[in-house]
């Protein structure tokens, strides 16, 4: 009967043990911050002459017309996740072109370009939004002969 008894005694500890969660106080010399959900961050944006080596070539801020094309070239750290932006090209205060590009987490890279035509010299700008149509960033610049 005493072996029986040590036998439950040793089963209830053991439950007790295994099944109830036991809290300790944290050292507050070593307590981790609490993570923030990451946020979607434009870490560069620049116009170029072309896009190699999926990294943006000759960038300037004035193009000449004779090159026939302008891209505009974005990176983004971190994507926290599957999302679009907008590229809005504008010519002298008119928009031009609305471009929707994707991006893919961790980080992404991407770019748009617009075909330069002789009537396309003056002021031009590219305003990137994100998806829900906030200004994250605008890059200026122009064409000439």
């Amino acid at each position: 009967m005493r072996c029986k008894f040590c036998l439950i005694l040793i089963l209830l500890l053991a439950a007790d043990f295994f099944f109830v969660s036991h809290g300790f106080p944290q050292d507050p010399n070593n307590a981790q911050p609490l993570k923030v959900p990451q946020k979607l961050t434009l870490t560069h944006t620049v116009m170029c002459e072309e896009i190699k080596d999926y990294a943006p070539y000759n960038s300037a801020v004035v193009f000449s017309i004779a090159i026939g094309k302008v891209s505009c070239f974005t990176s983004f750290d971190p994507v926290p996740e599957k999302t679009f932006i907008y590229h809005e090209w504008y010519y002298q205060d008119k928009l031009s072109a609305k471009k929707k590009l994707y991006l893919q987490p961790p980080r992404w890279s991407t770019y748009s370009s617009i075909q330069l035509r002789e009537t396309d010299k003056g002021p031009w700008r590219v305003q990137i939004l994100d998806h829900k149509g906030n200004l994250l960033d605008i890059v200026r610049f122009s064409i000439t002969d």
